[in-house]
């Protein structure tokens, strides 16, 4: 199984992705903590420590590679894990991208215009 992109595992850690990617993100900790058969979970702590650090580049890498090497050990969790990353990868395509904005004003007369990226609750102008 190829690396899951550790944009994707900090975006969802940090709770960028909005309530959709915190249920993601938390279906990733039950995936997690199941118990293959025969063994110990593992990876739970490499999960919890991008929680603590969403910012980090090496514990969201850390955290792909310990879920993609569970997964060549453990084909259950790596058919479980597939699914979760189509959910995942899906909900990633719906965001706006890096940062980016562009919009077109053009003809006739504007008075209000905003331009803005992920806004969380009401725009009020006076009035």
């Amino acid at each position: 199984m190829d690396l899951i992109a550790p944009e994707l595992l900090m975006a969802l850690a940090g709770g960028t992705a909005g309530a959709a990617g915190q249920q993601i993100w938390t279906s990733l900790h039950h995936l997690v903590a199941r118990r293959p058969s025969g063994g110990e979970p593992y990876g739970g702590s490499e999960l919890t420590a991008l929680a603590q650090s969403a910012g980090s580049t090496e514990r969201a890498t850390e955290l792909a590679r310990v879920l993609a090497l569970r997964a060549r050990q453990d084909p259950a969790f790596a058919e479980a894990l597939a699914a979760w990353r189509r959910e995942a990868e899906a909900l990633e395509g719906t965001r706006t991208g890096a940062g980016d904005v562009r919009n077109t004003i053009s003809g006739g007369t504007q008075n209000t215009v905003v331009q803005a990226r992920d806004i969380h609750g009401s725009i009020h102008f006076g009035g």
